[in-house]
């Protein structure tokens, strides 16, 4: 018996997870070269220019880039976002629209990720291109999503794009900005009057409307506090909101910091601000996953002065006679004076 089990044992096909190692599957993906995010990021970087041609621009409300729509779905209850930093408050309010087979309003959620953000900073591209509030869409859109989104136009995939466009053209939204001791409050739809049904069937072409009409109240202020941006940095992002939150955010920041005097943003302030979905009390998953998405950024937007403050090396302590390790918590990060990813167009 004991023979014949080895040569069993000898003759067998050795199962394939007990060769492929966790350690082995690490080394593969090192020696196999960088992942399409890696990859996306890389040629950014390589294609940054001082000043992008103004072709190749996108813009986004200076509030959306100092506060931020939700990362993730809330969730069909949820129809009400609030967030605010510093003098600038943001709230949105889920809205309703007209069902065509219903023939009755029904309630279409909150805007989320990274392609709503995406898909409103084209539009905002548009308006402010044409200098018009109403602005033809559906060939532009498409080729937005073909070279900035890589998915195809027609596939099942530009439905979740479409969605997104859906439920911003169904929300309202509070813009609030304090500034030199005067409030400025917009409450209005970004965008107005569109259909925002498309068909079932996966087999049928996903239609986009032919124009989309933003409020002139939103298109007014979009005049007046634009923030633009490179699209092959927002492209190489295009995977995380968080990522494009934090490239938005220094991007209106960074250069508008004084010379010679940094700023310093505290981990309190960092998760107030991008914490969303994070327990204060359990702050260092957060650092992890800010700073994974900061390194992101950092790698395309390359002008940027951040220090990210790492914490002191553990000490031992005495703590009722007994040896204790602690350490102090990071600090934040320190921003320095740096130019803009894009020059152009600043106020």
């Amino acid at each position: 018996m004991a023979k014949s089990r080895e040569v069993k044992g000898a003759g067998e096909l050795t199962q394939i997870g007990d060769l492929i190692t966790p350690k082995l599957v690490r080394q593969i993906k090192r020696r196999s070269g960088p992942t399409p995010i890696q990859q996306r990021l890389i040629e950014a970087a390589a294609l940054s220019v001082e000043q992008p041609d103004a072709q190749f621009l996108l813009y986004q409300h200076t509030v959306f880039c100092q506060t931020s729509l939700p990362y993730r779905n809330p969730g069909d209850d949820a129809r009400t976002w609030e967030r605010q930093n510093g003098d600038v408050h943001l709230k949105v309010l889920a809205g309703e629209a007209m069902h065509p087979d219903e023939g009755r309003f029904v309630q279409v959620g909150l805007p989320f990720g990274p392609k709503c953000r995406m898909v409103l900073m084209h539009i905002n591209q548009r308006a402010l291109v044409t200098e018009s509030p109403k602005i033809e869409v559906e060939d532009t859109l498409s080729k937005f999503v073909r070279k900035v989104l890589n998915l195809d136009p027609h596939g099942r995939n530009i439905r979740v794009v479409k969605e997104q466009l859906s439920r911003l053209s169904a929300s309202s939204i509070r813009l609030g900005i304090v500034r030199d001791g005067h409030a400025l409050t917009v409450n209005s739809q970004i965008v107005t009057a569109f259909d925002v049904w498309f068909p079932k069937d996966d087999r049928q072409r996903v239609l986009w409307p032919s124009t989309v009409s933003l409020s002139l109240d939103y298109f007014q202020s979009l005049m007046n506090h634009a923030v633009p941006l490179d699209e092959a940095h927002i492209g190489a992002l295009s995977h995380s909101a968080l990522a494009l939150d934090i490239y938005t955010w220094l991007a209106q920041r960074l250069h508008r910091i004084p010379a010679g005097k940094p700023a310093r943003i505290s981990w309190a302030a960092l998760h107030g601000q991008f914490g969303q979905g994070y327990n204060p009390e359990h702050m260092s998953k957060f650092r992890q996953v800010f700073r994974v998405a900061l390194k992101e950024v950092l790698m395309v937007y390359r002008a940027a002065r951040v220090d990210d403050e790492d914490p002191k090396p553990a000490r031992l302590y005495s703590q009722g006679g007994r040896p204790a390790w602690r350490e102090k918590p990071a600090k934040g990060l320190t921003l320095y004076n740096s130019p803009p990813p894009v020059r152009k167009l600043l106020k």
